[in-house]
């Protein structure tokens, strides 16, 4: 492990946590100014065999995936491939019935395409076969009124994205990943990961809650996108729908659902899917490697970025029931996405996993953990290490 001097309160709060049971195994990694400044990793990355976690231990990510999908998307965009104001139906064109010829990709970056929940059961047997999903969606009619309001599309978000970018590409985010990003940086990180990968990934603890179909979509909402209070931030609302398996929430989170199979997102299956939502298998160290090449420019130019991050929506989400903000698929400072600082964006996901790039400050931020967050505190966790690389700036 590694931790530059002037980081030490980081070292500090990594080590009790992990010393204190909140952890079961962790990584951290800090990136200032380009230089890799913290790099931390500790516990065990399966408690049924007593593997320890290893330099090299990827985790499953969740919805940290959003943000290396946006950035993918970009790309195209900058090459002139992807139009972001243009309508989706002009690469999709199937896409375009149920009154969605006016739906644009920005919509579907900004999570207000009126689309989060996919309506008809995804068999498990489709759950790799990620055009077949899209064509659920596209067969479906908005919820709502397109841009007119904004609700977290948990897993709908990336079979949609996802999408458009086979439509230009021809390939899958995973592919392009793998070509575009962390092939040419040398970062360990896989949206859909190998079989070798899949073998020494950290295997996922649930929560000390138990995690029904409700409490997942209780989870998601207060922990997973990094509430920095659960307790009071629990609304009535939220709660009622928590409880409600055909609530908007439960129906968002739950559909293709990983629950369906052994071990949940420890399976294979899921592990090798490379959902473009929710898919990733990464390092701290590769998470906070993506962020460190995002701001210095290397995955989008400098303008393209800024812009990428300049909020579009702010305000009540009609999934989550609780004010949350987004760019161009990168989360931005809210109730759900509490940062130390304005500038800050990336994302969040379920069970506390956090990516974050803070242009202002040179910082690339990555952390990944196995013991999921639980709806009462777990989600400080990750938090509390963020706190402690800005105080100690």
């Amino acid at each position: 492990m590694y931790c530059d001097p002037r980081f030490s309160r980081v070292r500090e709060v990594f080590e009790r946590q992990l010393a204190d049971g909140a952890e079961l195994g962790a990584a951290f990694a800090v990136h200032l100014d380009g230089e890799l400044v913290v790099d931390l990793w500790g516990g065990v990355a399966d408690r049924h065999t007593g593997r320890p976690w290893e330099q090299d231990t990827p985790a499953f990510a969740y919805s940290c995936t959003k943000a290396i999908t946006a950035t993918v998307l970009l790309q195209l965009a900058e090459r002139g491939l992807v139009d972001v104001p243009g309508a989706v139906a002009d690469v999709w064109p199937e896409f375009a019935a149920r009154g969605k010829g006016a739906i644009t990709v920005e919509h579907l970056l900004t999570h207000q395409s009126g689309l989060p929940v996919v309506e008809e059961p995804v068999p498990v047997e489709e759950f790799g076969d990620l055009a077949a999903i899209a064509a659920r969606l596209a067969g479906q009619a908005p919820l709502w009124e397109p841009g007119a309001a904004h609700g977290y599309h948990a897993l709908s978000y990336g079979f949609l994205v996802g999408e458009v970018i086979r439509r230009v590409t021809g390939k899958s985010v995973g592919e392009l990943v793998s070509a575009e990003i962390a092939g040419p940086l040398g970062l360990e990180l896989w949206v859909g990961a190998p079989d070798p990968v899949i073998a020494r990934t950290a295997r996922l603890k649930a929560g000390e809650r138990s995690r029904t179909a409700a409490t997942e979509g209780q989870a998601e909402a207060e922990t997973a996108e990094g509430a920095l209070d659960p307790g009071s931030l629990m609304t009535a609302e939220m709660a009622k729908a928590a409880l409600d398996p055909h609530s908007l929430m439960n129906r968002a989170l739950g559909n293709p659902g990983m629950h369906r199979l052994k071990g949940g997102a420890n399976h294979p299956v899921i592990l090798r899917a490379g959902w473009p939502a929710a898919g990733v298998v990464t390092t701290a160290r590769g998470l906070a490697g993506f962020y460190r090449s995002l701001i210095a420019g290397d995955l989008l130019r400098p303008e393209t970025l800024q812009d990428a991050v300049r909020p579009r929506v702010h305000g009540p989400d009609r999934v989550l029931f609780l004010d949350t903000s987004f760019g161009l698929g990168y989360m931005r400072p809210s109730m759900t996405f509490p940062m130390p600082s304005e500038t800050a964006f990336g994302h969040s996901g379920l069970g506390g996993s956090l990516g974050i790039g803070d242009p202002e400050r040179g910082l690339g931020i990555g952390y990944v953990m196995n013991k999921m967050a639980n709806a009462v505190s777990g989600n400080l966790r990750g938090l509390r290490l963020v706190q402690a690389v800005y105080d100690s700036l």
